[in-house]
């Protein structure tokens, strides 16, 4: 197996993980999962510049100069401003979650715990079909179930 298919499946299986937490209903598992994709990402990026190990990313002299005998620098420097990025962007959803839990008492997503508003959209237009045809339908009672 080549380096090049390993990475790609390292960064497939963070991606997908990734993706599978942030559909959780949970908020911390949001969290951890918008980590996960911007690990993956960042490793994407990192790996578009060429894997090449030992090579520096600074021209010295003495060395041709081609990307034979030198690392990309670019990625590297992408990927530096990323992490940093990503770094507030986690400490700023997990203080959001913080609060959404010291207010709400749970990490669910829904927190409000208001109507589905799906279940509304449809009685609506339930209703507006049937007073268009003339149908008497009385109004639901209760709130929508969740």
């Amino acid at each position: 197996m080549s380096l090049a298919l390993l990475v790609a499946i390292g960064v497939g299986v963070l991606m997908a993980s990734g993706v599978y937490l942030l559909l959780r209903a949970r908020t911390f598992d949001m969290v951890l999962g918008l980590t996960l994709i911007s690990y993956a990402v960042n490793l994407f990026i990192f790996f578009m510049g060429r894997l090449a190990v030992g090579k520096a990313p600074i021209i010295r002299a003495g060395v041709p100069e081609n990307l034979a005998n030198y690392a990309d620098p670019l990625p590297q420097a992408l990927v530096l401003t990323a992490i940093v990025i990503s770094f507030g962007m986690t400490a700023v959803l997990l203080a959001v979650a913080v609060r959404s839990y010291a207010e709400n008492g749970h990490d669910h997503v829904d927190a409000d715990g208001g109507p589905d508003v799906a279940t509304e959209a449809a009685t609506d237009v339930a209703t507006d079909v049937a007073t268009e045809f003339g149908i008497n339908v009385p109004p639901p009672t209760g709130s929508a179930p969740k």
